[in-house]
């Protein structure tokens, strides 16, 4: 049997991203909108713009790219959101490329 998993991304107030992963987005990004976890790292960075969602048959193939998404640059993650897909090659991290200042 499928399980169908969502990655999504949070844009929030201050201009950062928060990378999640759930089973249902719409109860996950109203739990975040509602601010129902006082330590959540979106709590105090309200209101949020769902940024992104992208749908896994496989809730191992969702946190593989959740984790993934996590690792990428604050400027990665806003061109991918952006669809601005020629863009993210040149601010990729890479073994012998330097962190961008």
């Amino acid at each position: 049997m499928l399980e169908v998993a969502y990655v999504y991304i949070l844009r929030c107030f201050d201009g950062t991203f928060y990378v999640g992963v759930t089973n249902d987005v719409d109860r996950r990004v109203a739990e975040h909108h509602d601010g129902r976890d006082l330590y959540c790292y979106t709590y105090n960075r309200r209101p949020l713009k769902l940024a992104y969602v992208g749908e896994f048959q496989r809730m191992t193939d969702a946190i593989a790219f959740e984790k993934q998404l996590k690792g990428w640059s604050h400027r990665k993650k806003r061109v991918f959101t952006e669809g601005n897909f020629a863009d993210l090659k040149r601010f990729a991290r890479g073994p012998n490329k330097p962190r961008p200042s």
